[in-house]
């Protein structure tokens, strides 16, 4: 599936810095350099799936990304992205049964949506957007391999699925840090089913549920059916940046269980971690609740850029929190967001200004110093606060920090 068209991203006419992108990695619970000294940096970030689309909770998920991504290519990395859509799964179907809509319609349009929201947001697409949809021989021959070490089993049941033997995979949990306690209410909030009867183990993920009445499916050697939820991401990600890539990255809520099983079937196919760090961005809340598609608590870009916002105040506004942070959202954030741009283009637009660069060596160290985004914001105010007051005689200024802010932030007005 063809991404949106990426935004040009301009070179920055100022000398380099010696540090590197640093961002929290979950499995060593410490802030670390993230990606390679040089080279390509490969990153794997989870993609929607397709109803509801987009909320802010998926915006602010894919701007973490796309500024880790913007911070790498800044320091000289190639970057080579893939993103998945789960275009069949469980939570999709049910919305098009309960609308009457069929379920492909539904996921195609919803992507469109998602394609046009990170368009207008200027998010740098993915080198690779793969539909779980057009992936079944991808799935199939990995289920195919977990089968070949003893891993997967069937149930003995009506619909006899196939299911993961997780926990027979050294270091499973080396990803969450959760006992087996902590795990079992995770799973079960997470998409998965504890208490299925037949199951060698609770915790056993399913990998290929067999045909039911109604839903999509597609022929196997497993039988008839579609995939499960974990096993897809592991197939696409190894089969396009290979194990141990650099950064599998998404909203905290995927943890557990998602990357843990993706580590874990990563591990048995190919020996080697899913990913090298695991990043992680925080949950947005509404109404005093987690922002989520179940509860019906969304506020969506598009119903922001239908009342008039303007998309480059609605990325100031999520990028003024903190990747790690889970914090909630309030009509005043697109106040406050409004009054930055505003000030901002003013200061772009002047005629002369203080000296590029300074500001623009903070701006980097911000961002490469756990991608933090709310300070390159004030590094950005108080230059403009200055040409605004009047002070400097630089002509290019405006223009260079401009373009600066452009490549690191992904904030532009043409």
């Amino acid at each position: 599936m063809h991404s949106w068209p990426a935004p040009k991203v301009p070179l920055i006419d100022c000398e380099q810095i010696p540090e590197r992108v640093s961002a929290f990695d979950a499995r060593s619970l410490k802030i670390k350099n993230v990606g390679p000294e040089t080279g390509t940096a490969k990153l794997y970030v989870c993609g929607i799936t397709p109803y509801d689309a987009t909320h802010l909770g998926h915006a602010f998920t894919y701007l973490t990304f796309d500024t880790m991504n913007r911070a790498w290519r800044d320091a000289g990395l190639d970057v080579k992205y893939v993103q998945n859509i789960t275009d069949v799964d469980d939570p999709l179907l049910e919305r098009a049964d309960a609308t009457g809509q069929d379920w492909l319609e539904l996921a195609t349009d919803q992507m469109q949506l998602f394609s046009t929201d990170m368009e207008a947001l200027r998010v740098l697409p993915p080198d690779h957007l793969v539909p779980v949809s057009e992936t079944m021989d991808e799935v199939e021959e990995m289920i195919l391999k977990l089968k070949e070490k003893g891993l997967v089993y069937q149930l003995d049941d009506e619909y006899p699925d196939w299911y993961f033997r997780c926990s027979k995979v050294p270091g499973f949990g080396k990803i969450s840090h959760l006992n087996r306690a902590q795990m079992l209410p995770e799973f079960a909030e997470h998409g998965g089913d504890p208490e299925r009867p037949g199951k060698e183990d609770p915790l056993d993920a399913l990998v290929w549920r067999l045909e039911r009445p109604g839903e999509p499916s597609w022929e196997s050697s497993l039988g008839k059916g579609r995939p499960g939820w974990h096993i897809e991401c592991t197939a696409i990600a190894l089969n396009r940046l290979g194990a141990n890539l650099c950064v599998q990255g998404g909203g905290s809520d995927l943890i557990f269980p998602h990357h843990e099983m993706c580590n874990a079937q990563s591990l048995a196919v190919s020996g080697e971690d899913f990913a090298h760090d695991y990043v992680y961005a925080g949950m947005v809340g509404l109404d005093g609740e987690k922002m989520s598609k179940s509860k019906g608590n969304l506020e969506l870009v598009s119903r922001l850029r239908a009342r008039g916002e303007d998309p480059m105040a609605i990325r100031l506004a999520l990028l003024n929190h903190h990747y790690q942070s889970d914090w909630e959202w309030f009509a005043s954030d697109m106040e406050a967001a409004n009054r930055r741009a505003d000030a901002w283009k003013a200061a772009f637009c002047a005629g002369k200004g203080t000296a590029a660069k300074p500001v623009i060596q903070e701006l980097r160290k911000a961002v490469r110093n756990n991608l933090d985004t709310p300070k390159a914001l004030r590094v950005i105010d108080e230059w403009t606060s200055a040409v605004l007051a009047g002070d400097g005689e630089d002509t290019q200024a405006p223009a260079k920090v401009a373009d600066a802010v452009d490549a690191l932030l992904g904030v532009r007005w043409d």
